[in-house]
């Protein structure tokens, strides 16, 4: 998996006020494929909030329509988008994964007089 898909997974799913429903519309479309219907009472979300997530999940390569753009279509995740899922923990289990690994600068010992 590439650097740049990290990254914007990261966003995608916890930069942004979205990421906990793409997170579970991720996790349930990791279990079987579904359409937006099926997805909306699954999770118990409105139909036209996972059409926008799913919209911008399929733009940005998160999930895929394998029939195409036909009505009720079902969709699937990308084999991506399931690795960096198998790649974080559970909701709940720890803070979110940060975007950058580096350690944080720390300050310069204050001179004395």
């Amino acid at each position: 998996m590439s650097p740049g898909f990290r990254s914007l997974m990261w966003y995608l799913l916890f930069g942004t006020r979205g990421g906990p429903n793409r997170r579970r519309l991720l996790e349930a479309l990791d279990r079987s494929p579904a359409n937006a219907h099926q997805l909306a009472a699954l999770l118990r979300l409105d139909y036209r909030t996972v059409r926008h997530h799913l919209r911008l999940l399929e733009r940005n390569g998160a999930v895929i329509r394998p029939v195409g753009s036909a009505y009720a279509a079902p969709y699937e995740i990308a084999d991506a988008a399931s690795a960096y899922l198998a790649t974080v923990p559970p909701p709940g289990s720890v803070n979110p994964p940060t975007a950058r690994s580096r350690p944080r600068p720390t300050s310069a010992p204050e001179a004395t007089r």
